[in-house]
């Protein structure tokens, strides 16, 4: 017997005037120099969305990218966009059918939260959202540096909020130069190597694959499986021809 994930109700209150924003929620926001942001982001979007919503399909865990956050229930106007957050026991398509995060109506604020470096929002990553998040009771707060640390001054930083306050994990620089910091959140390790984010499972003590790297692995594992089936075949059928020209020796005057 399945049972259903335990998720908060959704406590949706009145309707949304989306023509009064000042912003369109509808809309995907890029800014100017995104091209920085977009190969780790995509990394650790597509990872994230495989291991923990199963590509979108688990109902109550909510992953997002650059979509918004209103943070003031009496302003919608009063918002923040992180580059990817994600929030567990929460009714996901809810919240999708809105098309924005109210924490008051989920529930809860987002379990974590990541921002990746770019010149054009990098001084606010370290300023105001990080206030804002602390504000708003984000767990986890983690900033990816793909530049190593020319934009934040660190390539890698995570924090845990404390009595209100962020607080830095320790990280580790292995021998090979990766730089590592654990979320329990998460339960992973995030990872900062020449310029890309990646996660490291301490359990399976392997880096994780996003989807393409997993459709790729599957394509090769079902190649394997053809190469392995069709060597079979080929022995299987000179068995068959062996036992052949044994059974016609044995009908030979």
């Amino acid at each position: 017997m399945t049972t259903k994930p335990r998720m908060l109700p959704y406590n949706r209150q009145g309707d949304i005037d989306y023509e009064s924003l000042s912003f369109d929620p509808f809309t995907f926001h890029v800014p100017p120099d995104a091209m920085i942001q977009e190969l780790p982001l995509q990394e650790v979007v597509h990872i994230l969305s495989g291991r923990f919503t199963n590509l979108g399909e688990r109902p109550d865990v909510f992953l997002s990218a650059n979509t918004i956050i209103c943070y003031d229930r009496r302003d919608l106007n009063v918002r923040v966009s992180p580059d990817c957050y994600i929030a567990f026991g929460v009714d996901a398509r809810a919240i999708r059918d809105r098309h924005l995060y109210l924490p008051w109506e989920v529930g809860k604020p987002p379990d974590w939260a990541l921002e990746v470096a770019s010149p054009s929002t990098g001084h606010r990553d370290v300023s105001g959202k990080r206030l804002i998040y602390a504000q708003m009771g984000i767990p986890e707060y983690w900033r990816f540096d793909p530049t190593g640390g020319d934009i934040y001054g660190d390539p890698l930083v995570g924090e845990r909020l404390v009595n209100g306050v962020y607080q830095p994990f320790d990280l580790t620089t292995e021998p090979d130069g990766v730089l590592k910091g654990y979320s329990p959140t998460l339960g992973l390790h995030l990872c900062w190597d020449n310029r890309m984010m990646y996660l490291y499972d301490p359990a399976t003590q392997a880096y994780l694959r996003n989807v393409v790297q997993l459709e790729e692995a599957l394509e090769q594992e079902r190649a394997a499986l053809e190469r392995e089936r069709a060597a079979r075949g080929a022995v299987e059928a000179e068995l068959r021809q062996l036992r052949e020209e044994l059974r016609r020796r044995d009908l030979e005057p």
